[in-house]
């Protein structure tokens, strides 16, 4: 779907300032800490744009909303590719932050809302695919332009999707859903007839308008309420928890340190890192082929089948990972490790997430449930980068990685215990089977 140039985005701004940084620190003559700023400051616009998506898009809608981050996008581009200084670099970094949260919470609810049940694993699993092509055409572009040196062509190329975003969301339609909790009924006709069989308007409005409007399933407490505080009322909070669980889990399990300081991994193993594009390079077409095979997996075994696989294959491989630079193994032992790593994230956990998160709420709290995860996500992201040299330097990598599987082993329980299976189900019975799960009482 067009929507999901947004995640494209995401992707892109926050790889390619990977191999402009390389540059960055030369002409400006960045200490290391400027260095890790310009690169951590993204997460934290990232935390705040995340955070305060789900209000804006409950209010004014979700394409209009999805078309003021394109323009964000856009202006951190070009903000960041006229920069004269440290300053000016950072402040493009945060307005990219900005709409890097957004997207991260809104194009997830957007696809929810928008997708048949029986495919929208697959629709939603796209939000992850084009997050992962959005970080290999990063590495491309930084390879491209990397004999030049000309760091500021690598933040332009990011403008032409950046405006592709405010250009598309002209023509999209609004999400039927908002339109219905807005009692704009006759519009969300309308626009489920144009992505549904015939009949299947009446029936997804009729379902809506039984359960889901004026507040929803998330009225529990029988105000309709709104905003951040409706995540807490019983009938919605198991939804909040394996949500914000999830986003924290994704973090913790330590797929961004590897991605991120994978040629500093590969370095410390014995092999060159001089040339860490091409790595990179390698790495993210490994992410795009596996998730595409998660692709066609997701709507045919389900969600909670990949995640406990994949969580078990990350905690197997990354402990293998750890063994390695304990034991002192082979350079190849160590790159297998961290490769089949990559896999079992990118073919679970790394969509799923996004996936459920656009599942698991009631529609009238979707957008703050979406934004919640989002944000926890974002936080989590910055957390575990801040940390992951100095645990690395006091403890080593061997015991570091112990650590990541250890994580990756309580998700497995987690997930087994408290996440419900969503392919091919309406929200009413996700929402008991988290109630069940949760011993939370339905009201």
């Amino acid at each position: 779907m067009a929507i999901t140039i947004g995640s494209f985005l995401f992707g892109f701004d926050t790889g390619i300032i990977s191999g402009a940084l390389l540059f960055i620190r030369d002409e400006f003559e960045l200490t290391s800490f400027e260095q890790s700023s310009v690169v951590s400051v993204l997460l934290l616009g990232a935390v705040a744009g995340a955070l305060g998506s789900g209000k804006i898009s409950d209010r004014y809608g979700r394409r209009p909303l999805l078309a003021g981050l394109g323009v964000l996008f856009l202006l951190g581009i070009i903000v960041a590719a006229v920069a004269n200084g440290y300053w000016m670099l950072m402040l493009g970094r945060i307005i990219m932050g900005l709409a890097v949260g957004g997207v991260s919470a809104t194009v997830p609810t957007y696809l929810g809302e928008m997708a048949p049940a029986q495919i929208r694993g697959r629709v939603l699993s796209l939000n992850q695919l084009l997050i992962t092509l959005g970080l290999l055409a990063s590495y491309l572009v930084n390879w491209a332009f990397a004999d030049s040196e000309q760091w500021r062509a690598m933040f332009w190329v990011g403008g032409i999707p950046s405006a592709l975003l405010v250009l598309v969301c002209l023509w999209l339609p609004e999400s039927p859903v908002w339109q219905i909790n807005n009692g704009r009924t006759d519009r969300a006709r309308r626009t489920l007839d144009r992505v549904t069989e015939e009949g299947g308007a009446d029936l997804v409005v009729s379902r809506y308008d039984d359960t889901d409007t004026g507040g929803g399933s998330g009225g529990a407490d029988g105000t309709g309420a709104g905003g951040m505080r409706a995540l807490w009322v019983p009938a919605v909070r198991p939804a909040l928890l394996v949500g914000v669980i999830l986003a924290a889990l994704q973090q913790f399990s330590g797929i961004n340190p590897i991605l991120y300081y994978a040629p500093t991994i590969m370095g410390q193993a014995g092999l060159s890192a001089s040339n860490a594009i091409y790595y990179s390079v390698f790495i993210g077409i490994v992410n795009v082929i596996i998730t595409v095979v998660s692709l066609s997996l997701v709507d045919r075994i389900g969600r909670r089948p990949l995640l406990i696989g994949s969580l078990a294959g990350m905690a197997v491989s990354i402990a293998l990972l750890g063994i390695a630079f304990v034991a002192d193994l082979s350079p190849l032992v160590m790159l297998i490790a961290m490769m089949l790593y990559i896999v079992a994230f990118g073919i679970g956990l790394g969509p799923v997430f996004w996936v459920l998160l656009g599942e698991i709420f009631p529609p009238a709290q979707r957008a703050e449930g979406s934004g919640a995860g989002a944000t926890v996500n974002w936080l989590s992201n910055f957390v575990v980068s801040l940390l992951f040299l100095p645990l690395i330097s006091a403890i080593g990598e061997g015991p570091t990685f112990w650590i990541f599987a250890g994580i990756c082993v309580i998700g497995v329980g987690f997930v087994a215990k408290w996440v419900p299976e969503t392919r091919g189900r309406h929200i009413d019975e996700v929402g008991q089977d988290l109630h069940r799960r949760w011993h939370v009482r339905a009201r």
